[in-house]
């Protein structure tokens, strides 16, 4: 009972009232833009025919109330929680009648595939190849991939895929120029390597500079780890460096490690917009792109809403599983 009121209760509340502002400010800052969808409904259905004024009236007031703007504020408010909690997110502006979540659908499962595994495979080789690093510090090898890194670090993940698809579609064509992967998508080997073939590049350029950043992080975490007394007792005491690596030395490091991997796994809702418009990957990146082209408030609310979600339930997570991570906490 002690551990769901003091240490599991007051994370749920924390991540109810997060949701609760996020979604808040979601419904708010379109309704603050200057541009108004209706009129440019209207105006896409008038421009090339004439309509009786009366009609154009009748029109506006059946998209108010299709789009969830309708009323007062606070009836759009009230409205807007009752179509999220449905699961509802409307027509899309730009798209109309296609619904905004059938947009978004479309999209969510190829973001997944790549910002998931992009993630999780930089973290991996961050942590490993950090780790490594931090503990043998003083080897040629250590002393060689911090130089690299510290080179690549700073390139901008963009500018990296620019290299990347001149590189390697122009000057050599190996891959693909787009990311779209043709085909009714099918659980076969065929398939999956075309997906892997055409996701390459994209994935490539997002891990390099990820695995970076986690490379940065994972030496300078164990280097400190590597200098503690514990550490130098256990190598006077002869125990084996492997252990000492992966019990001492990095089972302590793991703490910011993990919280670095859920927020990342949080954030990856929100699209790699950049890399994904590059490469014309159709991600949520390419979607939420498209949609602040055209004023598709519906999609970028619903884009936006997943990365809140994503993000406090990747926090959420962290918090709980930090007992089970870092052997300096524990559950009372």
């Amino acid at each position: 009972m002690t551990l769901l009121k003091e240490f599991i209760l007051p994370r749920l509340v924390q991540w109810v009232i997060v949701i609760f502002v996020g979604v808040t400010v979601t419904f708010l800052i379109p309704r603050l833009s200057p541009i108004d969808p209706i009129s440019q409904a209207v105006g896409r259905l008038t421009s090339f025919q004439t309509i009786n004024p009366e009609a154009v009236t009748e029109l506006r007031d059946t998209l108010e109330d299709l789009y969830g703007l309708h009323g007062s504020i606070f009836d759009q408010y009230i409205a807007f929680w009752q179509r999220i909690l449905r699961g509802d997110l409307g027509p899309s502006f730009g798209a109309f009648p296609l619904p905004a979540n059938e947009i978004i659908g479309r999209s969510i499962g190829w973001t997944v595939g790549l910002l998931g595994t992009s993630v999780i495979l930089s973290w991996v080789l961050g942590l490993f190849l950090g780790s490594l690093a931090g503990y043998y510090r003083d080897s040629w090898w250590s002393q060689l991939m911090d130089k690299f890194v510290i080179a690549v670090y700073p390139v901008p993940y963009y500018i990296l895929a620019f290299v990347l698809l001149m590189a390697f579609t122009f000057y050599w064509p190996i891959f693909p120029l787009l990311g779209t992967v043709g085909g009714k998508p099918e659980f076969t080997w065929d398939y999956i390597g075309d997906l892997i073939y055409h996701s390459f590049l994209p994935a490539l350029s997002i891990i390099i500079g990820a695995t970076a950043f986690r490379f940065i992080m994972a030496k300078a975490l164990s280097s400190t780890e590597a200098s503690s007394d514990y550490v130098q007792f256990a190598e006077m005491a002869a125990v084996p460096k492997r252990k000492i690596l992966i019990s001492y030395v990095t089972r302590n490091t793991m703490l910011p490690q993990v919280t670095d991997l859920g927020l990342s796994l949080g954030t990856i809702f929100s699209g790699a917009i950049i890399t994904e418009v590059v490469f014309g990957y159709p991600g949520l990146g390419t979607t939420l792109y498209n949609a602040i082209n055209s004023a598709d408030y519906n999609v970028i609310m619903g884009v936006t809403l997943l990365s809140i979600v994503g993000i406090a339930t990747a926090s959420l997570l962290v918090d709980l599983s930090y007992p089970l991570v870092d052997p300096r906490v524990r559950y009372r």
